[in-house]
């Protein structure tokens, strides 16, 4: 659906983004381009992947950061800088301020993954560890900046913020002129609506889509009630894009620009995370991947050529285990049976003589013995497979059945 309003926009303008742009050469990395003959051929016209998860800090995030710290005035910039962040954010302060000389302090979420916080230090912030959830790290960040003066950096919702983001679209436009659909994560919006000023003003007819997680999406509701809405707890993996209100900033420039807000699933995400780690050769983070799971939530709804921006590329390694298996099974590529077994000798190796007729790579076999449930001369026995999509799934349950074994689940 598209939403139009007559509302005036902020003072975020082309010449802004352009005057970003400037700011950032030999700071910001002019990211590359690559085109997907997978996603190509899944969509029927040219896809092409805007890599930004290979920009310094792992995403998008260092451009409005350092636009954002290299306006502010002097006496600003001695009273030190203050950001509250889980991951993305942290790192493009940290280092955004470590360039132009400024003091950071860096305020994330007890719990956040051990890499982007080591990481944010070594970009030089001092971190401090504080609050549960976001938006308790966000509230100690902000009485940080009451009590000592350093400046706030909002991660969205400033025109500065904004302005910087904006410069990937003038990227995408050099790279790709005849693009027709550009596909953006949204979280708060600073990235969608950067980039909505850009390409807007330069080419009006390209058509841009918003995708946010269907378990944070804030903005569809924000937009049906013109105004930017809160939404209770948000659910999410992709932790990029996990925000509960848009931007006040931001949200007036997405409701007048942006054509499209659509959502994807967390089995999508994972799909789209393990395609473009396995045809594209790209680490990305959920988030990141949001705009590859709209193309595959929807490969027939976007006109070619489409750039799909991969917004970032930092993801815990833990996390990236859990979503790999996730994003198999999503797409049948990992199996889980319960089976019963008579409990004698020879009985799991003939189980898994079956499963080798049909090529089903065993990747872990556990026992049950001792559940009630059982006779006593049973087994129950737990497989995890490794198959090669839906068709072969429904074979290797089919032979298994036809060899006489009841599968319980």
């Amino acid at each position: 659906m598209s939403y139009r309003t007559t509302r005036s926009l902020p003072d975020v303008t082309l010449d802004d983004v352009r005057g970003a742009q400037k700011m950032l050469g030999g700071v910001a990395r002019v990211t590359p381009m690559e085109g997907s003959r997978y996603l190509s051929g899944l969509v029927g016209a040219p896809v092409h992947l805007k890599c930004e998860n290979l920009q310094r800090t792992g995403s998008f995030k260092l451009r409005g950061a350092y636009v954002r710290i290299a306006g502010l005035l002097p006496e600003e910039r001695a009273a030190g800088v203050v950001a509250a962040s889980a991951g993305n954010h942290a790192q493009g302060v940290a280092l955004a301020s470590s360039l132009l000389g400024v003091r950071s302090t860096v305020f994330m979420p007890v719990g956040a993954p051990l890499p982007k916080v080591a990481a944010t230090r070594d970009y030089g912030a001092e971190v401090r560890m504080e609050g549960q959830v976001v938006d308790e790290t966000l509230a100690a960040a902000q009485e940080y900046a009451d009590a000592t003066g350093a400046v706030f950096i909002h991660p969205f919702d400033h025109p500065d913020i904004v302005a910087g983001q904006g410069t990937v679209g003038l990227e995408v436009l050099e790279q790709c002129p005849e693009l027709r659909t550009l596909l953006i994560g949204v979280g708060g919006g600073g990235l969608a609506a950067g980039i909505a000023v850009a390409v807007k003003a330069l080419r009006p007819d390209v058509r841009l889509v918003g995708v946010q997680a269907a378990g944070a999406a804030a903005y569809p509701p924000s937009l049906a009630a013109g105004r930017p809405v809160s939404i209770g707890n948000p659910m999410t993996m992709a932790d990029g894009i996990k925000v509960g209100r848009p931007g006040d900033v931001p949200f007036r420039l997405v409701e007048e620009l942006v054509d499209d807000i659509v959502t994807v699933s967390e089995d999508a995400l994972s799909s789209a995370l393990l395609l473009c780690l396995e045809r594209a050769k790209m680490v990305v983070e959920p988030a990141g991947a949001s705009t590859v799971a709209a193309l595959l939530s929807d490969p027939h709804a976007f006109e070619g050529p489409v750039v799909a921006l991969l917004s970032g590329g930092n993801v815990d390694p833990l996390l990236m285990q859990r979503i790999l298996r996730h994003g198999m099974a999503a797409a049948g590529r990992y199996l889980s049976l319960r089976l019963r077994l008579p409990d004698r000798p020879g009985a799991l190796a003939s189980l898994l003589g079956a499963l080798t007729v049909v090529d089903a790579n065993v990747l872990d076999v556990s026992h049950v013995r001792t559940d009630p449930r059982l006779g006593l001369t049973e087994v129950e026995v737990e497989l995890h497979l490794e198959t090669k999509g839906p068709e072969h799934c429904a074979e290797v349950g089919a032979v298994l059945r036809d060899a006489g074994y009841t599968v319980l689940d």
